[in-house]
């Protein structure tokens, strides 16, 4: 099968178009034959080698971590899916390899594709989607008549959890530029925050809950806005002793991860608020959530562009220069 890989990791490392065995299927897996995938910033980061504290790969290693395809062939004790069923998905993170003509994943970490979606459309919302779900249900508790501030409105994750967010009844406020107004609005946001030319921190105050998908400075930042018992949900933050501990990376780690994370945790201290960094999981049942949403026409995908396996290098570089508004997807067949 054709593959996109990197051979090692590095900024300028080259994506390589190569030869790979299709791979195989345990009991509980299925092989799916990708039609679409999508990327992310994550994406980027992995071929950086800047989540090697977290995440380790063996190479030639395959990337790419959300797909929509069609199964072709089953474990013997998969009973949820059959040959020729439409699905979508997130393989879990030491299974990634999605810019290829086919995968290997576990049953639970997919389900059927909305039928109201391309391929294309379905490959765009796995990642962003369960993402964005478990920060607002899984953590969050987002309410009706809560206030929260979504960093990056017309980015991936952004348009999706503009969308999730007015859907549970928040009110939500947004950064975007003048190239994204237009998107963010049309979305539901409810107060639009020019980041080049106004400060948000200045702006707001007495919030509920902020979604930070930019980490650095604005996270810092977004602890000023937050009323007293008030959260954060970083997915670009660092990561703190809490998440080491729930994530049972080990005593050495996870002290580190308290170290670095110490100017964190005294804006923890002197706003009362509460931090969390989230690493999403896969989940077949909150797909199928989200395939409800999405086929009752509450959400909407919104890609940016498309482009072919053979030019997923130039997707790269489009990606991490920060225009893209909405997704950008690969078509693979």
């Amino acid at each position: 099968m054709k593959a996109m890989i990197i051979e090692k990791y590095g900024k300028n490392v080259p994506l390589v178009m190569t030869e790979q065995p299709v791979p195989n299927i345990g009991e509980h897996d299925v092989l799916v034959e990708i039609h679409a995938s999508s990327l992310n910033p994550i994406d980027f980061k992995i071929k950086e080698g800047k989540m090697k504290f977290l995440l380790k790969y063996k190479f030639p290693l395959i990337l790419g971590n959300d797909f929509a395809g069609v199964v072709v062939k089953v474990g013997e004790r998969v009973s949820s899916f059959k040959p020729g069923d439409e699905v979508y998905g997130r393989p879990r993170k030491n299974r990634i390899g999605t810019l290829a003509e086919f995968i290997a994943v576990h049953e639970e970490d997919i389900w059927l594709k909305p039928k109201n979606l391309t391929f294309e459309e379905a490959a765009s919302i796995p990642l962003i989607g369960l993402t964005t779900y478990q920060a607002f249900t899984d953590i969050l508790n987002l309410q009706k008549g809560q206030k929260i501030l979504i960093h990056a409105g017309s980015g991936g994750v952004g348009t999706f959890a503009i969308q999730l967010a007015k859907l549970m009844g928040a009110f939500v406020a947004t950064t975007a530029s003048d190239r994204g107004y237009e998107l963010v609005k049309s979305l539901g946001a409810d107060l639009i925050i020019n980041y080049k030319h106004e400060n948000f921190e200045e702006l707001l105050t007495g919030y509920d809950a902020v979604f930070d998908t930019l980490g650095g400075a604005a996270l810092e930042k977004s602890f000023r806005i937050l009323k007293p018992g008030g959260q954060i949900v970083s997915i670009s933050g660092i990561p703190n002793a809490k998440f080491g501990k729930e994530a049972n990376l080990g005593w050495v780690k996870t002290t580190i991860l308290s170290i670095v994370s110490r100017k964190i945790k005294t804006q923890e201290k002197k706003n009362q608020t509460k931090y969390h960094f989230l690493f999403m999981k896969p989940s077949g049942s909150q797909l199928k959530i989200l395939k409800d949403f999405i086929e009752g026409g509450l959400i909407k995908p919104i890609i940016d562009k498309i482009y072919h396996l053979s030019d997923t290098e130039q997707a790269f570089n489009y990606l991490e220069s920060g225009r893209a508004k909405g997704k950008v997807v690969i078509r693979i067949k």
